[in-house]
């Protein structure tokens, strides 16, 4: 499977798409943006329903402040903007006015990762894992592709509680199926080999498809068999697919495009610490701030891609 014959998909129009159609069913949904309808996809719900829309402008605190009243009076606000300014300028509000009130607001943070490439390191959301995961109530979704992400949309709608959803800008290959069932808290094994698994990778997000090339190729090559986990929500952890699939194996990988401090890596090495000690590699962004450049060069770069990861995982087994 090579990149330039992969059907892809944006993340962000999944979520437009999801959220348009979860709103035909409930009048209840709200949708909340700072001035980025477009960029985010939140115009698809904007021009269906106008009268639920509300252009807050440059000022995601207010935005997090409106949706908190708007959810005390029974409303579903879907708020909409990049990751860096959602959470990255509203983390008091989210913390405050909604998690400690566990009150029913959704988060969209769009334009996560490296994939906002030239727009360099003050865009791009690296951090905004690490920043959500230790507040309380708070769910955090990492969808893999336009498909995940449609229906991600559509069971936070109807999740009760904060929920934060974190999207890419570029276009991603798609990985999942349409008919694929998602569930909120349960991980997904979305590729097992034929022989004896040695390997469990663990990932959440687009670079799920680096480390299904990569898995692939480590069982060509070397005859290593993987299990690969899409562990789609980092918060809850699905504790019980993880350790159920890591029993017996070699070596635990975890690929995540955000920091390795605070990501989906803590989350796994906290579990496992505590229950099932085992070797782990992390694959992610080693304590760096981006920089500009084309996403795949920054992949590259940052050693994200599926031929440093088959690297990484041979020079550790």
């Amino acid at each position: 499977m090579s990149i330039s014959n992969q059907k892809m998909g944006l993340c962000r129009q999944g979520f437009g798409e999801g959220l348009k159609e979860v709103a035909q069913k409930n009048d209840q949904i709200v949708g909340l943006c700072c001035d980025l309808t477009i960029s985010t996809k939140m115009d698809i719900f904007k021009s269906a329903f106008p009268d639920r829309f509300i252009e807050v402008g440059v000022a995601e605190q207010n935005m997090i402040g409106i949706a908190s009243g708007l959810a005390m009076e029974g409303k579903v606000p879907f708020c909409a903007s990049y990751a860096v300014f959602a959470p990255g300028r509203c983390w008091d509000q989210i913390r405050v006015s909604v998690a400690y009130q566990n009150l029913n607001v959704k988060i969209i943070g769009a334009h996560a990762g490296l994939s906002v490439g030239p727009d360099g390191a003050t865009h791009q959301a690296l951090e905004d894992i690490a920043s959500l995961r230790a507040i309380p109530n708070l769910t955090i979704i990492v969808p893999c592709d336009y498909y995940e992400t449609k229906k991600a949309t559509i069971k936070m709608a109807e999740y009760s509680g904060p929920v934060y959803l974190r999207i890419p800008r570029e276009e991603t290959p798609i990985i999942t199926a349409e008919n694929d069932i998602f569930e909120i808290g349960k991980a997904n094994i979305i590729y097992q080999s034929k022989i004896e698994n040695k390997i469990v990778i663990i990932g959440a997000g687009p670079i799920l498809f680096e480390a299904l090339e990569a898995g692939k190729a480590l069982e060509k090559s070397h005859s290593l068999g993987v299990t690969i986990i899409n562990s789609h929500t980092i918060k809850p952890l699905d504790e019980k697919t993880i350790l159920e699939h890591i029993e017996g194996k070699k070596l635990v990988v975890v690929c995540e495009e955000h920091q390795k401090t605070g990501g989906l890596f803590s989350a796994v090495s906290e579990l496992l610490s505590q229950r099932k000690p085992s070797k782990i590699l992390p694959i992610g962004v080693d304590d760096s701030f981006g920089e500009s450049g084309k996403p795949e060069e920054l992949m590259v770069k940052y050693r994200l891609t599926k031929t440093q990861i088959y690297r990484k995982i041979i020079s550790n087994i």
